[in-house]
């Protein structure tokens, strides 16, 4: 007796669980597009969070209920998104082709668009490292209320959006667009 066949093949079981969405001509500009709303979901959230600090009321669970919130937004809290900006107009000021080193021009040029790439990546880490770390000092362990930490995690979401938005619009624009063409003799 057989047991009848399947059409089962462990080569064919697909791991992703993703749908295959290819974009075509388009990868370019939706990379742009959602490097852009990235910038300014990243900008939003945080000048949300220092227009609430200006006007932040006292809670009325407080016991001695003082007149003044017991925290706003200080320049300590922008820091991190003005290194974050730092580093994403760096990183978005240099030239691709520069740093793949295609030109056929000065090797020096390559190793300062590679060193100014750093540059610009070690400010946006530097931007989300000093976001959290003031989100924990200033925040969590100063042990405000809910609506007061959401000041951290504006700031903390400003940096991590910024850091995205500069990895989208770099890697959408390292691809070639349907306008580019490659000559070659």
């Amino acid at each position: 007796m057989s047991l009848p066949r399947s059409n089962y093949d462990p080569r064919r079981v697909c791991l992703n669980p993703f749908p295959n969405l290819t974009l075509g001509k388009h990868r370019r500009t939706v990379g742009v597009y959602l490097a852009g709303a990235l910038f300014a979901i990243a900008n939003w959230a945080f000048i949300d969070a220092a227009i609430l600090s200006a006007h932040a009321k006292v809670p009325w669970s407080t016991p001695e209920n003082p007149s003044e919130p017991p925290v706003h937004i200080t320049f300590v809290d922008w820091v991190p998104g003005i290194c974050s900006l730092l580093g994403y107009i760096i990183v978005n000021l240099i030239d691709k082709d520069r740093v793949r080193g295609d030109d056929f021009g000065d090797s020096r040029a390559v190793w300062v668009a590679r060193l100014s790439l750093f540059i610009g990546f070690a400010f946006m880490a530097g931007g989300l490292a000093g976001s959290v770390t003031v989100l924990v000092l200033k925040y969590v362990l100063g042990g405000y209320e809910e609506q007061f930490k959401y000041y951290g995690y504006a700031n903390v979401s400003q940096s991590v959006c910024m850091m995205l938005s500069a990895i989208v619009l770099w890697i959408s624009q390292s691809t070639s667009s349907e306008y580019e063409y490659n000559l070659t003799l």
